[in-house]
């Protein structure tokens, strides 16, 4: 898969570079960072389609209920990286997120994975349906693919 085909399966990426700190003593990105690149990307997919905004005026959010990662290819030093993501599917209350990290240097998907996001209504404590506007924010976001 070349990097245009990434952006077309996960319309919404963010870029960056691979730090020299995040490797291990196995000279590779540990696997503890990919779930960082994850929560990048996530969290800016969250600012643009106002979720943050959201939240901090109504105490409605989002909260991680599960995640998972798999290594399709080491990753090291240096390189720069395309973090991709898309929603899978959307219930009433949660939300599937599908992760990837391209190397640009190995012109290739080096990880992917998978996320369920649960709406939280932090006043309560118990989970609440996703407000409407955000559904249309991700949806006009994630077929924009202007990212």
């Amino acid at each position: 898969m070349d990097k245009d085909n990434f952006k077309q399966i996960y319309p919404f990426h963010i870029k960056q570079d691979v730090i020299w700190g995040d490797m291990d003593a196995f000279k590779h990105v540990n696997n503890t960072v990919y779930f960082r690149y994850f929560e990048g990307v996530r969290m800016a997919l969250f600012e643009v389609t106002s979720v943050i905004s959201n939240m901090n005026a109504t105490q409605i959010g989002p909260i991680m209920a599960s995640i998972q990662c798999q290594f399709k290819a080491p990753l090291s030093f240096p390189d720069k990286i395309l973090i991709g993501t898309r929603i899978k599917e959307i219930g009433a209350k949660k939300f599937t997120m599908e992760y990837a990290v391209f190397s640009e240097l190995q012109n290739t998907i080096v990880s992917t994975g998978e996320g369920l996001i649960v709406f939280y209504d932090y006043k309560s404590g118990k989970s609440t349906e996703i407000p409407n506007n955000i559904r249309r924010n991700f949806n006009d976001t994630l077929n924009s693919r202007h990212h």
